[in-house]
């Protein structure tokens, strides 16, 4: 299991990064990104103690650990730049908080976050075709996600993604423990937005292609 977007209780989430780094590998993680809510007032704050702390735990740990942040209702004329502002900061994942059904998010934020150069666009509720286009022109995956409310859309989702050929990924969006998801339980959440069985495995490998393109980023610079 490879998981792309959690939170610590350096946001909202309940446990300490150390902790859901822990707990991710007894779920059966291999690898996993933690990427806590931020905006311009907290990401100076918040990022480096994430980076610092996946520095210093890294060689003490079974699982590959990702440090990552999640830009969140921040007005779409900004995300670009915020985007920047992050990698700046050490972020090496960037996720931008979608257009969620479940949440009063800014319209036009689903296009912002495809056009601002980040990773994934998380839970992007009714995502229009032209802007999964956009997605897979400029790399950018979508979430299926197992996080509820959010979830309401994952079929919307999937089919617009399946007509695009836009890239997916499946994420827990993790807060709690119990929110951390087994790799049978990500294949529940996938068959539920209608994949077949056949198509699982490729959208595991997605993460995956994702991890192994931050890496070569990382090794050019």
């Amino acid at each position: 299991m490879i998981d792309l977007h959690t939170h610590s209780l350096l946001s909202d989430g309940e446990l300490l990064p150390t902790e859901l780094i822990r707990r991710a590998y007894i779920t059966g993680y291999t690898a996993l990104a933690i990427t806590d809510h931020v905006d311009s007032s907290n990401m100076d704050f918040v990022i480096p103690r994430i980076v610092e702390a996946i520095n210093e735990i890294a060689e003490h740990v079974q699982i590959k650990v990702i440090a990552g942040a999640e830009l969140t209702h921040v007005p779409p004329k900004l995300i670009g730049k915020l985007v920047e502002r992050a990698r700046g900061l050490g972020a090496k994942l960037i996720v931008v908080h979608g257009e969620t059904v479940a949440e009063p998010v800014t319209p036009g934020s689903n296009r912002a976050g495809i056009e601002s150069g980040a990773d994934i666009l998380s839970h992007p509720g009714l995502i229009t075709k032209e802007d999964a286009l956009k997605a897979l022109e400029n790399g950018v995956a979508l979430e299926i996600t197992s996080r509820k409310g959010h979830s309401i859309s994952n079929g919307h989702v999937f089919r617009v993604a399946m007509e695009t050929g836009a890239m997916l990924v499946v994420n827990s969006d993790a807060h709690a423990p119990e929110d951390l998801i087994t790799p049978y339980r990500a294949k529940i959440v996938l068959r539920g937005a209608g994949a077949e069985e056949n198509a699982l495995e490729g959208i595991f490998a997605n993460s995956q292609k994702i991890i192994e393109r931050i890496e070569q980023s990382a090794a050019r610079s």
